[in-house]
């Protein structure tokens, strides 16, 4: 209770105001594991990754290391990745195909529905007491399959996952439809890059939720041209000509950088360099103005879903996790995603482009982490600690009356005649964040 009243004084958000405290406080962290990870719906997998019985995925939510598989039926399961016997984890492999999970340790072991098969010398050593129907795998409590996305929370009383997300679902679905507008959806290539980071989970996660304004860090890589047609960082003409809009819902935590397109915006040429990968989105622009009508005009940059997922929904088209490993450490997750009917030929361009953009090996990604791990080095000083951090910029200039010829979308709009950027949607993540903090359960939070 003391540490929650202290919030009173570390984040004000009406202000504009955040502490560096909240960044490396050891009390802060083992909270947020309880209030924030323990109860928000996280991002575990793609069902891509799981598409036959017996597959499985090692995942993470939180700090809790989490099995996502398909079981012989071929329904999908979340287990916590932990023996029922002396916690061991049951499965020491990223991914793979099995009939059961043996614990290394005694030998346990669990079907792919998480039930308790086997018990070394159980006759001998338990008799008839050990009733194996309430010793399987614990399972999350809740699990929600959304255009093949896998998600889940350990709260039972957490609302729906479309109630969680609410209107985020327009952004959400910018990364996850096919391009073109079709049935087939998306799935991922490349499996997943993970690295760390020597810095708090909530640095990357505000920077993706629509920081426009570190532009200054992408300089060089700009002039590297890694893009498809050899110019700047990626074929940048539909954004080039857009509007730019910081769309956050302050109320759920959730936020995107938005581009709309002019009304009357031609298609944008790009790839170029590439016959088969230009024609393949020209034909897929063609469809998604023909399908979606004057919606087609909207596009998806980088955003936050509450707490640590990070979609992007413009090329590099991926999804970042957060993983909070301490506080001062994070190991992130990404995932990369192309149309599931596109061609190889198209597949295996976007994975190139992909390695050379974003990741550990990517140039991009470069620039921000050694933004991030400066920052959270410089909060941890005991002088540095006493002052706080500055998100004025946009305070007062939001609206949720956002229309532009005809087409009006959901969610609170910062200004769009800023200049450069709002801290809008920083202050609706850390808006979220401690009221997570400070509930005692999700009544308080609905």
């Amino acid at each position: 209770m003391a540490l929650m009243k202290h919030l009173n004084g570390l984040v004000d958000v009406d202000r504009g105001i955040i502490s560096r405290e909240i960044f490396v406080n050891e009390d802060i962290y083992r909270a947020e594991q309880d209030q924030v990870f323990a109860r928000a719906w996280l991002f575990i997998g793609h069902e891509s990754q799981i598409r036959n019985p017996g597959d499985y995925l090692v995942s993470s939510m939180g700090e809790e290391s989490v099995i996502l598989c398909r079981d012989r039926s071929g329904r999908v399961h979340v287990f916590l990745n932990s023996c029922r016997h002396r916690g061991m984890k049951v499965c020491r492999y990223d991914e793979g195909n099995t009939i059961e999970f043996q614990c290394p340790y005694h030998g346990w072991s669990y079907a792919t529905d998480g039930t308790l098969v086997g018990v070394p010398f159980a006759k001998d050593a338990y008799g008839a007491q050990l009733d194996r129907s309430q010793w399987g795998l614990i399972e999350v409590a809740r699990l929600e399959v959304y255009k093949s996305t896998v998600w889940a929370t350990w709260d039972r009383s957490a609302p729906s996952f479309l109630d969680y997300i609410g209107g985020y679902k327009v952004y959400l679905d910018l990364l996850l439809d096919a391009w073109d507008g079709r049935e087939g959806g998306t799935e991922a290539i490349g499996g997943i890059h993970k690295w760390l980071v020597p810095c708090n989970w909530k640095f990357p996660a505000e920077n993706f939720s629509g920081d426009r304004y570190h532009g200054v860090s992408h300089r060089s890589v700009d002039m590297v041209g890694i893009g498809p047609s050899g110019q700047s960082r990626r074929d940048m003409g539909e954004r080039n000509q857009a509007r730019w809009l910081d769309v956050s819902f302050p109320e759920l935590g959730h936020s995107m950088i938005a581009f709309l397109r002019p009304h009357d915006a031609p298609l944008a040429p790009a790839y170029q360099d590439a016959p088969v990968v230009a024609d393949y989105f020209r034909r897929c622009e063609e469809e998604r103005k023909r399908r979606r009508g004057d919606s087609w005009r909207l596009f998806g940059g980088p955003g936050t879903m509450f707490p640590n997922t990070s979609p992007l929904a413009r090329q590099p088209r991926t999804l970042a996790v957060w993983h909070p490993r301490g506080p001062h450490q994070t190991e992130v997750w990404r995932w990369y995603f192309v149309d599931a009917d596109a061609p190889p030929e198209v597949k295996d361009f976007l994975r190139h482009y992909y390695i050379r953009y974003s990741g550990p090996s990517g140039l991009t990604e470069q620039d921000d982490m050694e933004n991030w791990n400066y920052a959270h080095k410089a909060s941890r000083g005991t002088i540095a600690r006493q002052h706080p951090y500055n998100y004025e910029m946009g305070l007062g200039r939001s609206t949720r009356a956002f229309e532009d010829h005809g087409l009006t979308l959901p969610g609170a709009i910062t200004d769009v005649t800023v200049a450069n950027a709002s801290e809008h949607n920083q202050r609706g993540f850390y808006r979220r964040w401690r009221q997570f903090m400070e509930a005692a359960s999700w009544d308080e939070l609905r």
